[in-house]
């Protein structure tokens, strides 16, 4: 079976939304893929600030943001479709939607982007909402790409993802999958704090100094302390991580080699707390895509973290780098089209496997 897709998805990074149109194709159980196009389309300076501050709303006026979310969204992809000459070849949207609240602990997450407006600006089927049933079920919602690292890159033992969260996937026998700690969405705030929109290539971290109270204050944070499987929402980074490097008033170069280092020592000593012999031997390999991957620095740093555990990096190519996620929220949606499980629990702790996603079809019945 052939089904063709586009996967949005909007990090906490804000550096825009992601798109992907993929082709899949079903063979007796066995998924392959063919990543046809792709595009990040920015944020203008007004919708950044309006998804930044959205946690501040009253209900009435976080509702109608997400509303007027949906219909940009619907907007966007209707442009995308322009752009590449899709017309009449799609056959499913699936949109995650920006997070705003994630609260596990409470069973409540939720991603502005309302589908209903998705579905009647594109007049296409669409996959929204994707994280609430796994909540539902006692899970953490997150990570959920790990469905689609398990059919799609199973030829990779270790996937690291850094996006505005680093996320890890270790596709043992019963995969493992968790946020590791807050990433580009901390980067990016300090760069910010320097008149940048990122550090490029992670040229001031390269150039700043270690501060060892701040690495051991950052170290000590409880999360990190949680077991498996578990979650990370968007304000943890925002507002217990950034004001605390803040709080020590140090050259942006300082604070951002600081939390380089400090993402680095989390991944490696989240990998320490698993049993790697059950992996493939020969050739460890650890895939690594989203925004951070671009960070040469940040990268060069987590192989000299990783060398004595004989883990070798890997970067694919930049589409995949870049779009892996959206790609994965495609495949995603073609799950839930095919009413087959698409988040799984192994991944989220919750007390089942799920179908999850609110269907919404928009077109001619």
């Amino acid at each position: 079976m052939i089904y063709r897709a586009i996967g949005i998805m909007s990090g906490s990074s804000l550096d825009g939304m992601d798109m992907a149109y993929v082709i899949f194709n079903e063979n007796g159980g066995q998924w392959d893929f063919e990543l046809k196009a792709a595009a990040c389309l920015p944020y203008t300076k007004e919708w950044s600030l309006a998804l930044q501050n959205a946690h501040q709303l009253t209900a009435r006026d976080y509702q109608l943001l997400h509303t007027a979310y949906g219909h940009y969204i619907g907007r966007q992809v209707n442009a995308f479709i322009d752009q590449f000459q899709l017309q009449y070849q799609i056959g499913l949207i699936a949109s995650h939607g920006h997070t705003v609240f994630h609260l596990p602990s409470k069973m409540m997450t939720a991603q502005l982007g309302d589908g209903a407006a998705i579905a009647a600006e594109t007049l296409l089927p669409v996959v929204s909402d994707l994280r609430s049933l796994d909540i539902a079920f006692g899970g953490q919602g997150a990570p959920i790409v790990p469905i689609g690292e398990k059919w799609l890159f199973s030829d990779y033992p270790l996937l690291l993802n850094i996006g505005g969260i680093a996320n890890m996937t270790v596709n043992t026998a019963k995969p493992i999958a968790f946020d590791i700690c807050p990433a580009n969405r901390v980067l990016n705030l300090l760069a910010n704090d320097a008149g940048k929109e990122f550090d490029e290539n992670g040229n001031m971290a390269a150039a700043g100094k270690l501060h060892q109270d701040l690495l051991n204050e950052l170290n000590q944070q409880a999360y990190y302390a949680q077991p498996f499987p578990k979650s990370l929402a968007n304000d943890f980074g925002t507002d217990v991580i950034y004001p605390l490097i803040q709080s020590y008033q140090l050259f942006v170069e300082d604070a951002l080699r600081t939390y380089v280092e400090h993402i680095c020592m989390q991944l490696a000593a989240a990998l320490q707390k698993i049993d790697i012999t059950k992996l493939p031997t020969g050739h460890l390999s650890m895939m690594i895509t989203g925004g951070g991957a671009h960070h040469q620095f940040l990268v060069s740093r987590i192989q000299e973290n990783l060398n004595d555990m004989e883990i070798q990096i890997e970067l694919p190519g930049d589409d995949i780098i870049d779009y892996k996620e959206a790609l994965i929220m495609a495949f995603i949606g073609v799950l839930r089209w095919r009413q087959e499980y698409n988040v799984v629990s192994f991944a989220t702790g919750a007390g089942r496997d799920s179908i999850g996603g609110a269907l919404w079809l928009g077109g001619d019945a």
